[in-house]
């Protein structure tokens, strides 16, 4: 049995996270277009690279995950 590859549940809770953490990327990003605040844009900024990070970890594990075929 391969140990690097994800069951079939933490496939699905990788996805489950990935697409929160793109959801939120999204939402930050069109917050940004209307904020005028610049103490608040500067945290969304701060929330888009760590979104950004954080959803390239888990296209990162995503690969080793099992597929039904």
């Amino acid at each position: 049995m391969d140990e690097s590859a994800l069951g079939y549940h933490e496939t699905m809770e990788t996805h489950e996270m990935l697409n929160f953490k793109t959801d939120c990327l999204l939402k930050s990003k069109m917050i940004m277009g209307i904020c005028f605040d610049n103490d608040l844009k500067k945290l969304l900024e701060k929330d888009v690279q760590q979104s950004i990070a954080a959803i390239q970890e888990l296209k990162e594990l995503y690969k080793n995950a099992k597929t039904l075929s």
